[in-house]
């Protein structure tokens, strides 16, 4: 367990990104969550890429915290020159098509991390797969357990250098996810009884060309309140928020690994009026695909 103190923060914040060892994070749910109370969040959504692996242990750590913990994931989709990322909140966490599709996405993740490392060999760049499966320790493979391989042997001096060189979409050792669209992927979210929202839309590129296509697939929601954003960019956002009907919301997108592209835990705080039309939303949803209550109603 890593020196995390005991003496919390006053509460009150609202972070709705965050990761941790199930997938590409460096604290685990439980010392995740323990962290969280010390900056002062009461609510919190740990969002592990493809896999809700971390989720019954961070159920029971928010408890002994007095935090709520808002159920949710991250979903990667590659598109026509662009890597859209979709979050996913407030579903049911036993919905079996949404685990079915979870454990799909996790072994692509795997034959894509493969195929990444032959790339490298194939550059001079040798990296073994078995260390590369040894620093995700059972998680979700990820670029960042690759690029911390990288880091290890000696090739690149930090993590954000690996994507920059090797790993990044147009770089040599890039490759394309297991494929799953963006309509498939709201619609199973909704059908979960959850909403679906756009991770870090900045990242995406022409964003304001792509929004109108996501709107009538379904997309809630539009990660306006992120860590590293600025007050420009907030205002931009939540005027694009208004413009098609989003949800606005956000989070810190916390990983504690050795990366300049991600704020701090608590660093951003989403208005609790957002997390209400969330919930309003997921509500509907569930009216309209019923199944058995989720674990947490």
């Amino acid at each position: 367990m890593r020196d995390i103190p005991d003496t919390l923060a006053p509460a009150g914040k609202i972070d709705l990104h965050t990761h941790t060892t199930a997938s590409d994070g460096a604290l685990t749910p439980t010392e995740l969550v323990r962290r969280a109370a010390q900056v002062g969040i009461t609510v919190l959504s740990i969002t592990d890429h493809d896999t809700l692996a971390g989720l019954d242990e961070a159920q029971q750590a928010a408890g002994r915290y007095g935090i709520r913990l808002v159920p949710g994931v991250e979903f990667g989709i590659d598109m026509k020159g662009a890597e859209v990322h979709m979050l996913g909140y407030l579903f049911d966490p036993q919905y079996p098509p949404l685990l079915a599709k979870l454990a799909e996405l996790r072994e692509g993740r795997i034959h894509r991390g493969r195929k990444m490392v032959e790339l490298l060999a194939k550059l001079g760049i040798h990296i073994p797969w078995e260390r590369v499966e040894g620093i995700a320790a059972g998680a979700s493979v990820g670029r960042p357990h690759v690029g911390q391989a990288l880091v290890e042997a000696g090739y690149v001096r930090t993590i954000d250098e690996a994507f920059d060189k090797y790993l990044a979409r147009g770089k040599p050792a890039y490759v394309e996810r297991t494929q799953l669209t963006i309509e498939q992927c709201i619609a199973l979210v909704h059908e979960a009884g959850g909403v679906a929202v756009l991770a870090h839309p900045t990242w995406v590129g022409d964003v304001e060309g792509m929004l109108p296509g996501l709107v009538r697939a379904g997309l809630d929601g539009i990660e306006t309140y992120y860590g590293l954003y600025d007050q420009p960019t907030v205002a931009w956002l939540e005027g694009l928020a208004r413009q098609y009907g989003l949800v606005p919301t956000g989070g810190s997108d916390f990983h504690g690994l050795n990366t300049l592209t991600h704020a701090d835990l608590g660093s951003v705080s989403v208005p609790p009026q957002c997390l209400t039309e969330l919930e309003r939303r997921a509500q509907r949803y569930r009216q309209n695909h019923p199944h058995p209550p989720m674990q947490n109603e």
